[in-house]
């Protein structure tokens, strides 16, 4: 079974009662689904080992490392939305850290 075939087969899923994330690399060790195991082969009576909340309780919120946000929003704005959350979070912190080096900076001046 390879990801080009069933291209759900990486999508993460989130238990909408706790937050807990399903990542199918690396599978539930929790109640025995083995890392590699897309969301839609577990069987249906399994649980959220967190909260114990029904499969169907469960949302996609797509594979690891894409873009946040709805699909047909990613062409909008300045090219931030296409940014995954990594990158996001490199740009924010980074400005932050310029803007802090910049007004420290401000001690040098006589």
């Amino acid at each position: 079974m390879s990801p080009e075939a069933l291209p759900d087969a990486l999508d993460r899923y989130e238990c909408r009662s706790c937050g807990y994330v399903y990542e199918p690399l690396k599978g539930d060790n929790t109640t025995q689904v083995a890392p590699n195991t897309a969301f839609t082969d577990i069987p249906e009576e399994w649980q959220c080992p967190v909260c114990k909340a029904r499969k169907t309780q469960f949302s996609n919120i797509g594979p690891a490392g894409t873009p946040s946000g709805f699909k047909e929003n990613l062409g909008y704005g300045i090219g931030v939305n296409t940014l995954t959350p990594g990158q996001k979070n490199l740009l924010i912190f980074g400005v932050l850290l310029l803007g802090f080096l910049f007004l420290i900076s401000f001690y040098g001046i006589q």
